[in-house]
Protein backbone atom coordinates (compact mmCIF):
# COMPACT_ATOMS: atom_id res chain seq x y z
CA UNK A 1 0.00 0.00 0.00
CA UNK A 2 1.12 3.29 -0.58
CA UNK A 3 1.03 6.13 1.83
CA UNK A 4 -1.64 8.11 -0.44
CA UNK A 5 -3.83 5.07 0.77
CA UNK A 6 -3.77 6.38 4.00
CA UNK A 7 -4.79 9.72 3.43
CA UNK A 8 -8.22 11.53 4.34
CA UNK A 9 -9.57 13.07 1.70
CA UNK A 10 -9.88 16.76 0.62
CA UNK A 11 -7.88 18.19 3.07
CA UNK A 12 -7.77 21.64 4.18
CA UNK A 13 -5.69 24.55 2.16
CA UNK A 14 -5.50 27.73 3.23
CA UNK A 15 -3.20 30.48 1.65
CA UNK A 16 -1.00 32.37 3.78
CA UNK A 17 -2.83 35.51 3.16
CA UNK A 18 -5.51 34.22 5.19
CA UNK A 19 -6.13 34.44 9.08
CA UNK A 20 -5.53 32.46 12.02
CA UNK A 21 -9.49 32.98 12.24
CA UNK A 22 -10.06 31.63 8.65
CA UNK A 23 -7.73 28.15 9.42
CA UNK A 24 -9.58 27.87 12.78
CA UNK A 25 -13.27 28.17 10.86
CA UNK A 26 -12.51 25.55 8.70
CA UNK A 27 -11.09 23.36 11.03
CA UNK A 28 -14.03 23.22 12.87
CA UNK A 29 -16.53 23.54 9.74
CA UNK A 30 -15.02 20.16 8.42
CA UNK A 31 -13.69 18.33 11.75
CA UNK A 32 -9.86 17.88 11.17
CA UNK A 33 -7.28 18.97 13.00
CA UNK A 34 -4.88 20.35 10.94
CA UNK A 35 -4.82 22.51 8.11
CA UNK A 36 -1.79 23.11 5.21
CA UNK A 37 -0.55 26.71 4.33
CA UNK A 38 0.19 26.62 1.00
CA UNK A 39 1.81 29.65 -0.91
CA UNK A 40 0.26 31.55 -4.42
CA UNK A 41 1.94 28.78 -6.28
CA UNK A 42 0.13 25.72 -4.09
CA UNK A 43 3.62 25.24 -2.64
CA UNK A 44 3.48 23.77 1.49
CA UNK A 45 4.75 26.69 3.56
CA UNK A 46 3.25 25.36 7.14
CA UNK A 47 1.17 23.52 8.55
CA UNK A 48 -1.67 24.87 11.26
CA UNK A 49 -2.34 22.46 14.19
CA UNK A 50 -4.95 22.38 17.16
CA UNK A 51 -1.88 22.67 19.21
CA UNK A 52 -1.17 25.86 17.07
CA UNK A 53 -4.14 27.06 18.13
CA UNK A 54 -4.00 25.97 21.47
CA UNK A 55 -0.27 27.36 21.96
CA UNK A 56 -0.11 30.56 20.06
CA UNK A 57 -3.91 31.61 19.34
CA UNK A 58 -5.50 31.11 22.54
CA UNK A 59 -3.03 32.48 24.61
CA UNK A 60 -1.99 35.78 22.88
CA UNK A 61 -4.69 38.02 23.96
CA UNK A 62 -5.18 38.66 19.81
CA UNK A 63 -7.97 38.63 17.73
CA UNK A 64 -7.54 35.71 15.56
CA UNK A 65 -9.34 37.62 12.84
CA UNK A 66 -6.37 40.17 13.03
CA UNK A 67 -3.39 37.25 13.48
CA UNK A 68 -1.95 36.81 10.24
CA UNK A 69 -1.62 32.71 9.54
CA UNK A 70 2.05 33.15 8.86
CA UNK A 71 2.47 34.11 12.37
CA UNK A 72 0.79 31.20 14.39
CA UNK A 73 1.54 28.52 11.69
CA UNK A 74 4.37 25.86 12.00
CA UNK A 75 7.41 26.23 9.85
CA UNK A 76 9.60 25.30 8.26
CA UNK A 77 7.13 22.68 7.99
CA UNK A 78 8.36 18.56 8.30
CA UNK A 79 6.64 17.16 5.37
CA UNK A 80 6.95 13.83 3.26
CA UNK A 81 6.25 12.88 -0.11
CA UNK A 82 4.18 10.38 -2.40
CA UNK A 83 7.08 8.25 -2.53
CA UNK A 84 7.90 7.98 1.09
CA UNK A 85 6.81 4.85 2.84
CA UNK A 86 4.17 4.82 5.68
CA UNK A 87 6.79 3.36 8.40
CA UNK A 88 9.27 6.11 7.29
CA UNK A 89 6.56 8.59 7.91
CA UNK A 90 5.03 7.39 11.11
CA UNK A 91 8.43 7.41 12.31
CA UNK A 92 8.88 10.94 11.53
CA UNK A 93 5.92 11.98 13.09
CA UNK A 94 7.27 9.92 16.25
CA UNK A 95 10.64 11.60 16.31
CA UNK A 96 9.69 15.28 15.89
CA UNK A 97 5.94 14.70 18.05
CA UNK A 98 3.87 15.46 15.27
CA UNK A 99 0.31 14.14 14.72
CA UNK A 100 0.20 15.22 11.50
CA UNK A 101 2.35 15.22 8.01
CA UNK A 102 1.63 17.25 5.17
CA UNK A 103 2.27 14.58 2.29
CA UNK A 104 2.99 16.48 -1.31
CA UNK A 105 4.29 15.35 -4.54
CA UNK A 106 8.46 16.45 -5.43
CA UNK A 107 7.41 19.59 -6.22
CA UNK A 108 6.11 20.80 -3.29
CA UNK A 109 2.08 20.54 -4.23
CA UNK A 110 0.24 19.19 -1.24
CA UNK A 111 -1.63 15.68 -1.76
CA UNK A 112 -2.87 15.18 1.55
CA UNK A 113 -2.37 15.50 5.38
CA UNK A 114 -1.34 12.13 6.85
CA UNK A 115 -3.06 11.98 10.61
CA UNK A 116 -1.98 9.70 12.96
CA UNK A 117 -5.39 8.78 14.06
CA UNK A 118 -6.16 7.80 10.44
CA UNK A 119 -3.23 5.80 10.08
CA UNK A 120 -4.06 3.84 13.43
CA UNK A 121 -7.53 3.55 12.14
CA UNK A 122 -6.76 2.12 8.83
CA UNK A 123 -4.44 -0.38 10.68
CA UNK A 124 -7.07 -1.69 12.82
CA UNK A 125 -9.39 -2.42 9.91
CA UNK A 126 -6.69 -3.59 8.39
CA UNK A 127 -6.02 -6.44 11.38
CA UNK A 128 -9.44 -6.94 11.85
CA UNK A 129 -9.91 -8.27 8.43
CA UNK A 130 -6.73 -10.36 8.57
CA UNK A 131 -8.19 -12.15 11.85
CA UNK A 132 -11.63 -12.23 10.35
CA UNK A 133 -9.89 -14.28 7.21
CA UNK A 134 -8.14 -15.89 9.48
CA UNK A 135 -10.89 -17.57 11.38
CA UNK A 136 -12.66 -18.66 8.04
CA UNK A 137 -10.19 -20.37 6.57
Amino acid sequence: MSIVDYLPPNPIIINVTATAADAIEAMIRRGMGAAAIVDEHGIVAGIFTERDVMTRVALSGRDPHEIPITDVMTTPVVLATRSTSLAEATSVMINYQRRHLPITEDDGRLIGILSIRHVLERKVDELTAQIAASANM
